[in-house]
């Protein structure tokens, strides 16, 4: 298998691969682009932002300082809001529902490395997708573990770091995100208004 094969698949690769490499500097572009776009230049930016993700619904905003990894591995519903300094490292794949919001400040990693010193030295990586539910707020400078769901309408408190899975309908905080209580779905409230 080559490296990238490897990758894709979810075994260990070598982020040292020029074809990995690639994935990262063609994102590195595009995230240059949509960072080069003024923020009075909401339609432009939402264009740019278009094409570096791999798919995204209706009102997409990506606030100024975007990153991520290869961006085609974003797949978002409609209404994400992303705030400023967000970085989401995407190896594998980042899928999101409709109606989530990113606070400033979040690290969303797909990616990690071993705990071997010598098979870090050589560059070796892994990758576990992360699923987010729909109508789920993400709060600022949390971060997100690869291989973690966040179930619909969850708050991951500001300053979190998810190192498990977070039940939908709830909010987690703390380092490690513990969950701290439960709260109401009033989704279904809206069927009512209709």
């Amino acid at each position: 298998m080559t490296e990238l094969e490897k990758l894709d698949a979810g075994l260990p690769y070598s982020g040292k691969d020029p074809a990995v490499r690639a994935r990262k500097i063609r994102a590195a572009g595009l995230c240059h682009k949509l960072n080069a776009i003024s923020p009075a230049e909401g339609a432009l930016r939402e264009q740019a932002a278009r094409e570096l993700l791999g798919e995204a619904g209706t009102a997409l905003f990506i606030g100024p300082n975007f990153h991520c990894d290869c961006g085609f591995n974003i797949l978002a519903g409609d209404n994400f809001f992303v705030n400023y300094n967000v970085t989401i490292l995407d190896r594998a794949k980042v899928c999101i529902g409709d109606n989530v919001m990113i606070g400033p400040n979040v690290l969303i990693s797909t990616v990690s490395h071993p705990v071997s010193p010598l098979e870090r030295r050589a560059h070796m990586s892994f990758a576990k997708p992360i699923t987010i539910g729909s109508d789920v707020w993400i709060g600022g400078n949390a971060v997100i573990l690869p291989g973690i769901t966040i179930g619909d309408n969850a708050i991951v408190a500001a300053g979190a770091v998810v190192t498990h899975d977070v039940p939908p309908n709830c909010i987690v905080a703390g380092v490690p995100a513990v969950k701290l209580r439960d709260i109401e779905n009033d989704t279904m409230c809206m069927e009512d208004i209709k």
